[in-house]
């Protein structure tokens, strides 16, 4: 028996500098990265560049990725934030990253956006 899952299964290079945008359609920024769980085997965190012109003074953001949806007609992610919203979530700059292991910093970030950490 064939079973074909109906969710994609994309590699981190296609994925890096896709559009984020939200159900309104406005530009969210563009994924940078994605950090993985190695120990999990599972993609952890979507690295979202927002904000800023030519990349000067944009601000990155640790999403979960299970807040996401993927729009693979159309080669981007959909992202249930609104612009202020996301002006306002936790972010950091380019020159320090958080501590991605950190349990209470992802437990954080995964109520922020209103999922459940990955790792429970």
């Amino acid at each position: 028996m064939n079973h074909v899952s109906s969710t994609p299964i994309l590699s981190s290079s296609t994925i890096s500098g896709d559009k984020v945008v939200n159900r309104q359609g406005e530009d969210l920024g563009d994924i940078k990265d994605l950090m993985i769980d190695v120990d999990n085997g599972r993609v952890a965190y979507a690295v979202l560049e927002f904000g800023g012109v030519f990349g000067l003074g944009s601000k990155l953001f640790a999403v979960p990725l299970s807040a996401m949806e993927v729009d693979t007609a159309n080669h981007r992610f959909i992202f249930d934030q609104s612009k202020e919203a996301l002006e306002n979530a936790p972010g950091f700059d380019k020159d320090n990253w958080p501590n991605f292991a950190d349990r209470d910093w992802g437990s954080h970030v995964h109520a922020h956006y209103g999922v459940r950490p990955y790792w429970k």
